[in-house]
Protein backbone atom coordinates (compact mmCIF):
# COMPACT_ATOMS: atom_id res chain seq x y z
CA UNK A 1 0.00 0.00 0.00
CA UNK A 2 2.82 2.38 0.89
CA UNK A 3 4.46 1.85 -2.53
CA UNK A 4 1.22 2.73 -4.31
CA UNK A 5 0.89 5.99 -2.38
CA UNK A 6 4.51 6.95 -3.05
CA UNK A 7 4.13 6.08 -6.74
CA UNK A 8 0.97 8.17 -6.99
CA UNK A 9 2.63 11.16 -5.34
CA UNK A 10 5.69 10.89 -7.59
CA UNK A 11 3.56 10.62 -10.72
CA UNK A 12 1.66 13.75 -9.62
CA UNK A 13 4.90 15.66 -9.09
CA UNK A 14 6.22 14.52 -12.47
CA UNK A 15 2.98 15.60 -14.14
CA UNK A 16 3.22 19.06 -12.56
CA UNK A 17 6.84 19.46 -13.66
CA UNK A 18 6.07 18.29 -17.19
CA UNK A 19 3.14 20.68 -17.61
CA UNK A 20 5.10 23.65 -16.29
CA UNK A 21 8.00 23.19 -18.75
CA UNK A 22 6.17 24.59 -21.82
CA UNK A 23 5.19 27.69 -19.84
CA UNK A 24 8.84 28.49 -19.15
CA UNK A 25 9.61 27.97 -22.84
CA UNK A 26 7.17 30.72 -23.70
CA UNK A 27 8.84 33.27 -21.46
CA UNK A 28 11.05 35.61 -23.40
CA UNK A 29 14.65 36.37 -22.59
CA UNK A 30 14.58 40.07 -21.65
CA UNK A 31 18.00 40.76 -23.14
CA UNK A 32 17.13 39.21 -26.49
CA UNK A 33 13.73 40.92 -26.58
CA UNK A 34 15.13 44.33 -25.66
CA UNK A 35 17.72 44.11 -28.41
CA UNK A 36 15.06 43.08 -30.94
CA UNK A 37 12.94 46.09 -29.95
CA UNK A 38 15.96 48.38 -30.20
CA UNK A 39 16.86 47.17 -33.68
CA UNK A 40 13.26 47.44 -34.88
CA UNK A 41 13.23 51.01 -33.56
CA UNK A 42 16.42 51.78 -35.49
CA UNK A 43 14.78 50.48 -38.67
CA UNK A 44 11.66 52.55 -38.04
CA UNK A 45 13.77 55.66 -37.39
CA UNK A 46 15.68 55.04 -40.63
CA UNK A 47 12.44 54.89 -42.61
CA UNK A 48 11.11 58.08 -40.99
CA UNK A 49 14.33 59.98 -41.65
CA UNK A 50 14.60 58.73 -45.23
CA UNK A 51 17.91 56.96 -44.58
CA UNK A 52 16.32 53.62 -45.52
CA UNK A 53 14.40 52.95 -48.70
CA UNK A 54 11.22 50.87 -48.36
CA UNK A 55 13.00 47.91 -49.96
CA UNK A 56 15.93 48.13 -47.53
CA UNK A 57 13.55 48.41 -44.58
CA UNK A 58 11.60 45.38 -45.78
CA UNK A 59 14.76 43.30 -46.02
CA UNK A 60 15.86 44.35 -42.53
CA UNK A 61 12.42 43.63 -41.06
CA UNK A 62 12.42 40.19 -42.70
CA UNK A 63 15.84 39.55 -41.17
CA UNK A 64 14.49 40.49 -37.73
CA UNK A 65 11.51 38.16 -38.24
CA UNK A 66 13.86 35.28 -39.10
CA UNK A 67 15.89 35.90 -35.95
CA UNK A 68 12.70 35.91 -33.89
CA UNK A 69 11.56 32.64 -35.51
CA UNK A 70 14.95 31.09 -34.77
CA UNK A 71 14.64 32.21 -31.16
CA UNK A 72 11.20 30.61 -30.81
CA UNK A 73 12.48 27.35 -32.33
CA UNK A 74 15.44 27.34 -29.96
CA UNK A 75 13.14 27.88 -26.98
CA UNK A 76 10.65 25.22 -28.08
CA UNK A 77 12.31 22.58 -25.88
CA UNK A 78 11.90 24.78 -22.80
CA UNK A 79 15.43 26.14 -22.51
CA UNK A 80 17.92 28.34 -24.28
CA UNK A 81 21.39 26.83 -24.09
CA UNK A 82 24.57 28.88 -24.01
CA UNK A 83 25.34 27.81 -27.58
CA UNK A 84 21.89 28.83 -28.78
CA UNK A 85 22.20 32.17 -26.99
CA UNK A 86 25.57 32.75 -28.66
CA UNK A 87 24.09 31.92 -32.07
CA UNK A 88 21.27 34.43 -31.49
CA UNK A 89 23.80 37.05 -30.44
CA UNK A 90 25.81 36.49 -33.64
CA UNK A 91 22.64 36.82 -35.73
CA UNK A 92 21.69 40.01 -33.93
CA UNK A 93 25.22 41.41 -34.33
CA UNK A 94 25.02 40.81 -38.09
CA UNK A 95 21.57 42.43 -38.24
CA UNK A 96 22.90 45.45 -36.34
CA UNK A 97 25.78 45.82 -38.80
CA UNK A 98 23.34 45.49 -41.72
CA UNK A 99 21.11 48.22 -40.26
CA UNK A 100 24.08 50.55 -39.84
CA UNK A 101 25.44 49.79 -43.32
CA UNK A 102 22.11 50.39 -45.05
CA UNK A 103 21.34 53.55 -43.07
CA UNK A 104 24.71 55.00 -44.08
CA UNK A 105 24.87 54.00 -47.72
CA UNK A 106 24.38 56.37 -50.64
CA UNK A 107 20.78 55.33 -51.27
CA UNK A 108 18.43 57.72 -49.61
CA UNK A 109 14.69 58.28 -50.07
CA UNK A 110 15.13 62.07 -49.98
CA UNK A 111 17.68 62.17 -52.84
CA UNK A 112 15.60 60.28 -55.40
Amino acid sequence: MRRIVVAAILSGVIAIVMTSAPVSAQTNDPGVQKRMENQEGRIEQGVKSGQLTPREAGRLEAQQARIQQNEQRMKADGKLTAGERERLTRQQNKASRDIYRLKHNERNVNTK
